[in-house]
């Protein structure tokens, strides 16, 4: 058992909204109820804080998005080394920390996998020379190299995520890199009973789809969901629908600008069968009505869409493009996410196969908030000790 410690947790927003922000507050809050002392260092606090966590929120000025993140690099640097704390973690953009939680690819290597998702021609130049010369890019780019050097402490998301890191920054030390899982909440994430099954898919067509409520036990609902409808292949989707029998729909949750996947819909005559559900509070009923969840995706680091769809007993194909393909079936993972005729045919074999039972990592296997905050109390034992060898008398 690790000694009580003071610990600084560091990163732009604290909120309950976004991947990232989410993972800041549970590790906040399950290290407050270890019984360490926690400080959350933002520029902005959404949420209130858990019992036993100080959020000190630094403010977040008016201007670009340069000199914000400048502003906050500075003022958190300046509040961390005042703090004395006995581990810091960053989990944004930081000027230093202890340990960092890296849960996206290295910029460069996600520039190169996403920029697939773009059509070559012109369209693809302007947008990577866009991101190349954008000055909050050049920054992000100079923090990564500041923060992974010989001696720096990561835990990533995922294997694939180590690995690229390990490609991107050779100076990283393999050993000083673990790797922790995120974990589905099983609280909210389970296979449903074929009741409740009935009801979520009843439920989402006469909400989303009314037009193919009256007949739901004859559909093969196939479902996707994202921020980024671009980067996890919503396009390729759409073609692949195309392709498959008449009497499956697919249906989207979330995105930002999906009128610009209406046309294409249209222009393939699958305009009916393609449902945009935008914003979707209740996630968990959403998994418990589909056949299957596809995640073509072109880069992500571990989806935790596809881990919540593996928990709530759903088929699940993603791409070898995102870390969590780790808990899939190779039949599962598609090599090529541009490859529509492929996706199609995969899509059909795992309609085919029965349903998961839950999400069960392979044993040994670090996965959890649990797992994570385990590795950072070792971290503190092991610089515990070191600071008794160095300065006993």
């Amino acid at each position: 058992m690790a000694p009580t410690a003071r610990i600084a947790v560091l990163l732009p927003r604290f909120s309950l909204y976004g991947g990232a922000e989410q993972f800041g507050y549970r590790l906040a809050e399950g290290l407050a109820g270890r019984g360490h002392c926690v400080d959350f260092i933002c520029s902005r606090q959404e949420a209130p804080a858990p019992p036993g966590v100080r959020v000190i929120s630094i403010g977040r000025p008016p201007g670009a998005r340069l000199f914000k993140m400048l502003c906050f690099l500075a003022r958190a640097e300046r509040l961390r080394a005042q703090g004395a704390y006995d581990l810091t973690v960053g989990l944004g953009k930081s000027l230093r920390q202890d340990l960092v939680r890296m849960g996206g690819s290295p910029l460069n290597i996600y520039w190169k996998y996403s920029e697939q998702a773009v059509p070559p021609g012109y369209r693809r130049v302007l947008k990577s020379l866009r991101r190349r010369l954008s000055p909050s890019n050049l920054l992000t780019l100079f923090l990564e190299r500041r923060a992974f050097g010989p001696e720096s402490r990561v835990i990533a998301v995922s294997d694939l995520t180590r690995k690229q890191l390990l490609s991107a920054y050779p100076a990283l030390n393999p050993d000083n890199v673990a790797v922790v899982y995120n974990r589905p909440d099983t609280t909210r994430f389970g296979p449903p009973s074929p009741a409740e099954r009935r009801k979520a898919r009843r439920t989402l067509l006469r909400e989303h789809a009314p037009h193919f409520a009256s007949d739901p036990d004859n559909l093969i609902l196939i479902g996707t969901a994202s921020t980024n409808f671009r980067l996890k292949g919503l396009d390729r989707l759409i073609q692949a629908t195309a392709l498959l029998p008449d009497n499956v729909l697919l249906l989207a949750a979330g995105g930002r600008k999906a009128a610009a996947y209406l046309n294409p819909a249209r222009s393939l005559g699958i305009e009916r069968r393609v449902v945009f559900m935008g914003k979707t509070e209740n996630m968990p009923a959403f998994y418990q009505a589909l056949d299957l969840f596809a995640l073509p995706t072109f880069s992500d680091a571990c989806s935790n869409a596809v881990l919540e769809a593996l928990a709530s007993g759903c088929r699940t194909l993603s791409s070898s493009a995102d870390g969590a393909a780790f808990f899939l079936d190779g039949e599962a993972v598609l090599e090529d996410p541009s490859d529509v005729e492929e996706l199609a045919r995969r899509i059909m074999l795992l309609l085919g196969k029965p349903a998961p039972a839950g999400f069960n990592p392979p044993p040994g296997v670090a996965c959890g908030l649990d797992d994570f905050m385990d590795r950072l109390e070792h971290l503190l034992e092991e610089r515990s000790r070191i600071d008794l060898f160095t300065f006993a008398p």
